[in-house]
């Protein structure tokens, strides 16, 4: 899974910015390939003066563009990316920490986070 804005930040930079108040928050979203329904969900490393309304809007949008085609649970998904919304997302900090501690991530000289 790829973890959206956390270009050039340490291991260190993220655990103190998550003690300011920032978050891993994902924001899912259906899309459809012929037949076959696609359910995906991209991470966003929200800092703590940041708003996922941005995210959660263009989530909402791909949503509704693309949800009431798949019949028919469609309109659930999009009813669904609404109240995503209106929460600011679904957090996933403390599963993405674990993650991240369990992995063991290096900081290298393309200042990237790579996992061992």
């Amino acid at each position: 899974m790829k973890t959206n804005n956390t270009e050039g930040l340490t291991m260190f930079e993220i655990n103190v910015l998550i003690q300011q108040g920032a978050k891993f928050v994902a924001f899912p979203f259906i899309f459809s390939k012929m037949v076959k329904r696609i359910k995906a969900s991209n991470v966003y490393f929200i800092r703590p003066d940041e708003s996922t309304f941005k995210y959660a809007l263009k989530h909402f949008f791909l949503n509704l563009s693309e949800g009431w085609r798949i019949f028919p649970y469609g309109p659930i998904y999009v009813i669904k990316s609404f109240i995503y919304l209106i929460k600011g997302g679904k957090d996933y900090t403390e599963t993405i920490l674990k993650d991240l501690s369990t992995n063991k991530p290096v900081y290298n000289s393309q200042s990237r986070l790579s996992f061992k």
